[in-house]
């Protein structure tokens, strides 16, 4: 079962980069009667092109209004691939400030962010929202996602750097993880617990 956190806005923006989890997360919210916006940001990988063609496609078939965005300058000597990446993305977002944008993380992002901050000695959660972001889905497994794409037919592409273990977080997802579902399997639950209630106290602040 697909897990929301809050009520998801009338008008928003969605960061689809094309694969199962923002393509599952699409096709979900576009079922509902919202003003959607796709943002995709081509990384400027060799992949990428396929990825922007595939999201183009899908949006031009379907009438939905999307946006593509695209690196506008050198990393610096100080940046990681990633840091430089996600800089660039949400450089991009940040010109869509007139409706919330959702970013698909799901609760097994938020597993691997909490081993990786907790190995550092300083365990932290993926916040539900920062700035003019959202997180409705961070309760909500992965498979789930992938479940609902293959029931509803839901086409997506998978970028083969997924599986390269010279990113930490592939390290953590493809070697870590199996040996952390050994020690404790319910590893999920327990992670899923401190969403909610990091969720909970969000809403009480605000």
């Amino acid at each position: 079962m697909i897990d929301i956190l809050g009520s998801i806005p009338k008008k928003v923006a969605i960061a689809v980069s094309g694969g199962s989890d923002s393509m599952a997360v699409l096709d979900f919210l576009s079922r509902s009667n919202r003003d959607l916006l796709v943002l995709h940001f081509n990384h400027g990988t060799p992949f990428s092109s396929k990825a922007e063609d595939f999201v183009r496609n899908y949006c031009e078939d379907r009438d939905i209004q999307f946006e593509i965005g695209a690196i506008s300058r050198e990393r610096t000597s100080d940046e990681s691939k990633e840091e430089y990446w996600r800089n660039e993305r949400y450089a991009f977002f940040s010109n869509f400030l007139d409706r919330k944008i959702i970013t698909c993380h799901h609760l097994d992002d938020a597993v691997e962010t909490w081993l990786f901050t907790s190995i550092h000695g300083n365990p932290m959660l993926i916040p539900y929202s920062r700035d003019n972001f959202i997180r409705p889905f961070l309760a909500t497994r992965k498979l789930t996602l992938a479940v609902w794409c293959s029931r509803k037919e839901v086409p997506y592409i998978e970028d083969p750097s997924n599986t390269d273990i010279a990113y930490m977080r592939n390290l953590i997802r493809h070697k870590l993880m199996e040996t952390v579902l050994t020690i404790n399997p319910g590893v999920h639950k327990v992670v899923r617990k401190k969403v909610k209630l990091m969720f909970k106290n969000s809403i009480d602040i605000i």
